[in-house]
């Protein structure tokens, strides 16, 4: 991991400092099993394994890589990602059937997962037994899997609404059968972190064999409950990658990294400069995008805006960052918009264009805060575009010829036409044209307002950056009946308006040159 400096509140060290919390977690990854479960979303034989082998590259220790019995090409697929030869253990799912765990043994794996519902509603309406029905299944399961050599892990599904005495009834049974990990899982998230902090602490008085946790994210409390329980002394977290998984998903790895290794200390073996490579991997496959603002991995999660926020990052990121982007994989982007403040475009336009005067810099802003209350998000292609526009212009300072006002119809069985109102030196004029399209209207419409003839040599229009809402910039290249001929160039969020404006900062061009030659 990189070495970095955490900056938190000093809250969190004084509550916990007499806590004993555990020097090392293992990380038990389910995307390929639990993950795979989110509605829509299903990973081919070819793409288990490459997450599998990015989730071993990010240091993992164990992958639960699916649910044999589902099927015969699931039980394929677990068998290819144990075929590898990866570091971490793979380990397959199975209810407490002995078909189940077959096709676990079959495919290869190093850990059986077995699982039994203990909860009140679990057992009279979906398994409908009674608990000492449960508890035999899950004795001869745990029994059957250790008789073939391999790791168990068992869990009482729907263990955070079970009675704890038969909890621990439960968990005692199968720690004397041989059971490796006793895994707690919150299967509706029904638990709140002080709770899954009460319950894995007394489980792990009352039972003692090493305690796992995996959280559901119904009421979004997925990562604090995990962290909670790791606190409380589990030494294994599930979790998935981007938080996928049934209904509201699971706790997300990522969340779940940070906060252990970065606010607590406690290690997990992950690289964390990882995290974001392992994330776009699992989005495109999964079909399944993290929201912009998705803590860790999010586009937006080292994104910043608002311009108190820009000048405290351009001061001293930590202001606004408890740690650097990069120790996740990230990077930080100054995104300029209509919330951005002077401090924050200034020092981008000095990267690019070197330091500009107090005037010339007090335009750019204003238009990134009129281009930016109209786009949803500006590039910084969009923002240097405005300043060389805005320096360009600046730089013919005699404007002998200026826009006041244009209005342009056009539609399908409409003429395209274009009135525009000049004024050109003290004088203002008023003219209307018709063309072939709105651009050549409102060109023949300038040229009727100034009485001469100004050939449009060259039009030249760009997106300046991807997207419906791109900002147009458009370069024209003029020329009068003398032939002197002069470039204009404008960049705004309408094509219409960019070919007029460039059109006008022509003809200024060619007045100016005319003016210096005495004409």
């Amino acid at each position: 991991m990189t070495s970095t400096r955490v900056f938190l509140s000093p809250i969190v060290s004084e509550v916990w400092k007499d806590v004993e919390k555990p020097s090392k977690v293992d990380i038990f990854d389910t995307t390929l099993r639990d993950g795979e479960q989110t509605p829509g979303t299903s990973f081919k034989t070819d793409e288990k394994v490459k997450i599998a082998e990015s989730l071993d590259r990010l240091g993992v220790s164990v992958i639960e890589a699916g649910f044999p019995a589902n099927s015969p090409e699931e039980e394929r697929a677990v068998k290819e990602v144990a075929s590898i030869g990866l570091r971490a253990k793979v380990c397959g799912l199975a209810r407490c059937v002995k078909r189940d765990i077959d096709a676990c043994i079959r495919a290869d794996v190093d850990r059986v997962h077995v699982f039994i519902a203990t909860s009140n509603i679990h057992l009279k309406y979906k398994l409908k037994m009674d608990v000492e029905e449960a508890l035999e299944k899950a004795v001869d399961s745990i029994e059957y899997v250790k008789t073939h050599g391999l790791e168990c892990e068992f869990s009482c599904e729907d263990a955070t609404r079970t009675p704890y005495d038969r909890l621990v009834k439960f968990y005692t049974e199968a720690v004397k059968t041989g059971a490796d990990v006793l895994n707690v899982p919150d299967t509706v998230g029904a638990v709140d972190p002080w709770g899954m902090y009460e319950l894995v602490r007394r489980l792990k008085r009352d039972v003692g064999a090493p305690i796992s946790v995996h959280c559901h994210n119904d009421f979004g409390l997925a990562v604090a409950n995990t962290v909670a329980g790791v606190l409380a002394g589990a030494s294994q977290a599930h979790v998935t990658v981007n938080g996928l998984g049934e209904r509201a998903g699971n706790a997300a790895l990522e969340q779940v990294v940070a906060v252990l290794e970065l606010m607590h200390g406690v290690k997990t073996g992950v690289n964390m400069g990882m995290l974001t490579e392992v994330s776009k991997l699992v989005q495109k496959y999964s079909l399944i995008q993290v929201p912009p603002n998705f803590p860790i991995v999010g586009e937006n999660a080292f994104s910043h805006e608002a311009g108190i926020h820009v000048h405290g990052i351009l001061e001293a990121a930590p202001c606004y960052e408890p740690f650097p982007p990069e120790v996740v994989g990230q990077e930080r982007k100054i995104v300029l918009g209509k919330h951005t403040g002077r401090h924050a475009v200034e020092a981008f336009i000095e990267t690019r264009l070197g330091k500009l005067p107090e005037d010339l810099m007090d335009e750019i802003v204003m238009r990134v805060k009129e281009v930016g209350a109209r786009k949803k998000r500006m590039l910084e292609e969009d923002v240097l575009a405005i300043a060389e526009d805005v320096v360009e212009r600046r730089m013919e300072r005699e404007k002998h010829v200026r826009l006041e006002e244009i209005v342009v119809v056009t539609g399908n069985k409409v003429t395209p036409t274009a009135s525009v109102q000049l004024r050109v030196g003290d004088t203002v004029k008023v003219a209307a044209g018709i063309g072939v399209g709105p651009v050549d209207a409102a060109a023949k419409a300038i040229q009727n307002a100034l009485n001469e003839e100004i050939s449009l040599l060259k039009y030249d229009l760009k997106a300046v950056s991807g997207g419906a809402d791109a900002l147009a910039y458009v370069e024209v290249l003029v020329e009068d009946l003398t032939g002197e001929r002069a470039k204009g160039s404008a960049v705004t969020g309408d094509i219409v308006m960019s070919s007029v404006e460039a059109i006008v900062e022509g003809v200024n061009r060619l007045y100016v040159r005319r003016l210096r030659k005495g004409g």
